[in-house]
């Protein structure tokens, strides 16, 4: 099979992207192409996927982006058996270009993989006219209505299946837990996994930190907004925390085992009460204990395998009480990791979602016989 990857949004290093789903598609053996924007994140294609850069759409003007995914879309699409869109931006750049596809008969299966409840996530963005976020969530929802009709849909969330009116496959975002048991958790360091924003709990975090500062070490990891960075860097050049902007998604995981806690402070917002924090999943699947606010999927994987503590939202004392109550009873944080860690390796684990992720896309490819267009361009994968 031949998939065309494509994201003007998120990092070309997201994981649920390129080290969950590109990595099931090499491993099975099929050609992948991943247009994303390299350039502008100064990030270098792997080595075995064909790399294409695309502008990266942020803020109010994502013309730019819009119109390279569209060229893309026109110039490689037909070459595809599958096309994988990851943002919901990339609808714009379809009208038209399937209709062209299918005039030419050269039509792949193309598939928008929904990470997100998008018209909530608009409520969160503080670039978006208090006075627009209305009727944006109303063509929010047009579009996911006209996507239904035209596109296959991956759903990242059950939850998300509310929002169409047929029933769309789910990938969920799962861990691949390393194969060697993690070492068992410190007593004198605590990591911060993921994307940073005030609606994820960032001053929340730095505040935290500073009340668990020098007795416990805050390792950060992750690329910020601009509204949080001078807060984060002003936080780690005092000494409050350590942040590590963006890691690639190997050396991240690699800070995480040995830790006293796994932080996940959410706010209490419409785009995180249907979605599972996957900065949860891999803190249990490296062995981490968990503290968590209530976010209500995050709650139900803590108090399901009892693999952490959940604090309220918006509260670092209760945060760092939390983290204080771990360190001094290593039983119960043992406890936590073990547990949190079973369940990664079972209900949580990756390689059962990755086969049948790669099975579906497979099923789809080959639903529909097409003529092969362009097989000079594609780079020959290696099994």
């Amino acid at each position: 099979m031949r998939i065309l990857v494509v994201t003007v949004v998120h990092h070309p290093e997201d994981a649920r992207i390129l080290h969950r789903q590109i990595a099931a598609l090499r491993e099975r053996g099929h050609q992948v192409v991943y247009a994303a924007p390299f350039t502008a994140r100064e990030v270098t294609p792997r080595a075995d996927v064909e790399g294409v850069d695309l502008p990266r759409a942020a803020g109010r003007d994502r013309r730019a982006a819009l119109r390279a995914a569209r060229e893309l879309l026109a110039e490689r699409g037909p070459e595809a058996d599958v096309v994988l869109l990851h943002d919901p931006e990339l609808l714009l750049a379809l009208p038209g270009t399937l209709r062209r596809w299918r005039r030419a008969g050269k039509a792949p299966v193309t598939i928008w993989d929904v990470h997100e409840d998008t018209a909530a996530a608009l409520t969160m963005k503080r670039w978006v006219p208090r006075a627009l976020r209305p009727p944006l969530r109303f063509a929010v929802r047009a579009a996911e209505g006209l996507a239904e009709r035209h596109l296959r849909l991956l759903l990242a969330e059950d939850a998300y299946q509310e929002r169409f009116r047929r029933t769309h496959p789910v990938v969920p975002n799962l861990a691949t837990a390393p194969p060697d048991p993690p070492p068992p958790p410190g007593a004198e360091r605590v990591v911060y996994l993921g994307h940073l924003s005030r609606a994820r709990g960032t001053l929340d975090l730095i505040e935290t930190a500073a009340l668990l500062a020098p007795a416990v070490r805050v390792e950060v990891i992750g690329a910020a907004d601009p509204d949080v960075r001078d807060a984060l860097t002003a936080a780690d050049r005092d000494g409050v925390l350590r942040w590590h902007g963006f890691l690639p998604n190997d050396r991240a995981l690699a800070l995480l085992p040995g830790a006293l806690a796994g932080l996940s402070l959410l706010h209490d917002q419409p785009n995180y009460r249907h979605s599972r924090p996957t900065k949860v999943v891999e803190y249990m699947a490296h062995g981490v204990p968990v503290v968590t606010t209530p976010t209500p999927l995050a709650a139900q994987l803590v108090e399901r395998h009892h693999c952490g503590l959940i604090v309220p939202y918006e509260n670092p004392s209760a945060a760092a009480q939390a983290v204080q109550r771990l360190r001094t009873d290593p039983a119960l944080r043992l406890r936590a990791a073990n547990q949190g860690r079973a369940a990664a390796l079972t209900t949580l684990n990756w390689q059962r979602g990755a086969a049948d992720f790669t099975g579906l896309l497979e099923g789809w490819a080959g639903e529909t016989t097409r003529p092969t267009v362009g097989v000079k361009r594609w780079r020959t994968a290696t099994p």
